[in-house]
């Protein structure tokens, strides 16, 4: 784990393809578990370590994600979140150049629970080649 900023309030650490945030059905250990270990070490804390999860990221994608260190930043941030004041930026590999060098991504999910062809929603992104 690879920590990239640590404050009082927020730890910010570089997730690896492949790991996840949150605990799933998986039983893989998320990296929310590694984080609350480090902090646990790092400041010889007894006891549970608070540790709030802003956002996540999909388990193929690597990237920074920021954990709240109290309850109090993970209020705040949460209403960043929400009130878009946080922008994020994705960046992506390609094997070659974009026909365009701006365009709008449309993504249709559609839950394990639905048969194809039926889809809850969309994801709208814009993207800068």
């Amino acid at each position: 784990m690879q920590v990239v900023y640590e404050d009082n309030h927020i730890i910010i650490v570089s997730k690896r393809s492949g790991e996840i945030v949150q605990g799933d059905k998986t039983g893989d250990e998320p990296l929310s578990e590694t984080v609350k270990q480090y902090i646990k070490a790092k400041y010889q804390k007894p006891g549970n370590v608070f540790l709030g999860v802003v956002h996540r990221l999909d388990r193929p994608v690597s990237g920074l994600v920021v954990f709240a260190k109290t309850s109090k930043a993970l209020s705040r941030l949460n209403n960043m979140f929400r009130d878009g004041e946080v922008h994020k930026t994705y960046w992506a590999i390609v094997k070659n150049k974009p026909r365009l060098e701006e365009a709008e991504l449309v993504n249709w999910f559609r839950p394990a629970f639905l048969p194809p062809g039926i889809g809850l929603g969309s994801s709208h992104s814009r993207r800068t080649a």
